[in-house]
This record gives structure tokens, sequence and C-alpha cells, in this order.
């Protein structure tokens, strides 16, 4: 059915947001803040779009090149990451969320402790605003020469933020994407780009799919049907074009 949805897709659209159908959508009173790097920011347009379509607010936060939550020591983390709690704060105040989503980056270097205490600080920071988080698992890339130095420590990052959503009482959750995307970068199921990093038009769909569809289990909302958002403006967003995905 998603692929039979996504036949059209490749239109041109003005707007590089998600967006749902243009039928009035009852609000269900969540409010998603997504957070991440570029990869993130690759699904985001079909998933603001499938969450919009089934009354949820979304404002996506994630950062090209950054997103990090983590702070491993490195200049690199110690900026972005500083640069993400400064925003994320910004974001509570001015957007109101109830679900603050975030997808590991593949910046979440350090130790596992390091790992572990962003963590912590991001299910605090959100149960002090009222919110929930969502750890969600990245996508199985391709490893190249930048990242090789912290191959290991991406690989221990879910794992920690797995382990901090099941010691939070609730207040936060873990999302295990490899249930998508399966573990190995350069197998059909992980739907990367040519980069073999990011995701093009049908892999942002899959993802919001399966990313809706267990968002609606835990906050009691009814995903509205890939049918009703797969073809809208989103899938002309710059972004894809960028990375080689077919118009």
């Amino acid at each position: 059915m998603l692929g039979l949805a996504l036949a059209g897709c490749g239109e041109k659209g003005t707007e590089t947001g998600g967006e749902g159908n243009s039928n009035a959508t009852t609000s269900t009173g969540t409010k998603v803040l997504w957070l991440g790097d570029s990869i993130a920011g690759a699904e985001a347009p079909a998933l603001g779009a499938a969450l919009k379509a089934s009354g949820v607010e979304f404002k996506d936060s994630s950062s090209d090149g950054g997103g990090t939550i983590v702070d491993s020591g490195e200049k690199i983390t110690q900026m972005i990451s500083d640069d993400t709690w400064k925003q994320l704060g910004k974001d509570i105040k001015s957007f109101g969320p109830t679900v603050i989503a975030y997808q590991v980056t593949t910046y979440d270097w350090g130790s596992q402790n390091q790992q572990r205490a962003a963590y912590e600080k991001a299910v605090d920071t959100a149960k002090d605003a009222g919110a929930k988080v969502v750890f969600v698992s990245p996508p199985p890339i391709k490893i190249d020469g930048f990242y090789r130095p912290h191959e290991a420590q991406m690989r221990t990052a879910p794992k920690a933020a797995a382990e901090v959503a099941g010691k939070s009482g609730g207040t936060a959750a873990f999302f295990d994407a490899s249930q998508l995307w399966g573990t190995a970068a350069s197998a059909e199921k992980a739907q990367r780009a040519a980069d073999g990093i990011h995701n093009c038009q049908q892999g942002a769909a899959a993802f919001a799919k399966w990313f809706t569809d267990k968002l609606g289990k835990q906050e009691s909302f009814t995903p509205a049907s890939v049918d009703s958002w797969a073809r809208e403006s989103w899938t002309g967003d710059e972004r894809y074009s960028k990375l080689g995905c077919a118009a």
C-alpha cells in the first residue's frame, strides 16, 4: 500500500515542512518536537505530513551537521551539544511539546556514561516541561572515514538511550528503528540514498508510517491513512534533490 501511495511522489512543492491533506483534522492534543541530525532532517518532511494528517502538531528542530545533545569532551560535540540544548530550551517555551522525540545522532560520541548523562538530562528537561521523551535509534549508515574513529561510540549510544528510557518510570520510551531499517546499511531494507547515510522520499514515508503507528499506540491517537499524506508537497523538498533522489 505504501509503495502504491508513493507512486505519484515527485511533485515540486513550495513548503519544506510536512503537511497533511487539505481536509480539517481534529487535534489530538499531542505536540511532537523532532530532534536529531541531518538523517532526522531527511525523515522530517514525511514525518510532519503523517503526524499533521493524524491531528498531531509537529515542529522539526533537527540540525544538519549537528543536533547532538551529548558532550563527548571533543570541541565539535561541545559546540553542537551546547547549541542543541539552547535551541531545545527555546523550542520548549515557544512550542510547548508534549513529546520530545530525539533520534540518536551520528555525533552522539563519548563514553557510555557521557551518553547516559545526556539522555537522562533530556528526560529530566522534558519532565520539567510536562512532556515525555521518545528516543529513536538511528538507521544503519555507511561508515566512512569521518565516522570510523567513532564507530564504537555510535554503536553504544542507542543502547545507552534504551537503558535510560527503561529506567525512566514511563517518562521516556525507546523506539527501536531496526524493526524498520534492519542493521545493514547496504541492505535494500535500509532504504539509504546514494550516499549510504540519508534516505529518499520512499524511506522517509516508510519511517513516517512506522513512527506514527508506534506513537499513536503510545499516545492513544489513530494514525491517518498513508493515502491522506503520501502525495503531498513534502515529496518535492529540496533536500531530496540534493541527495540525488529521483524526482
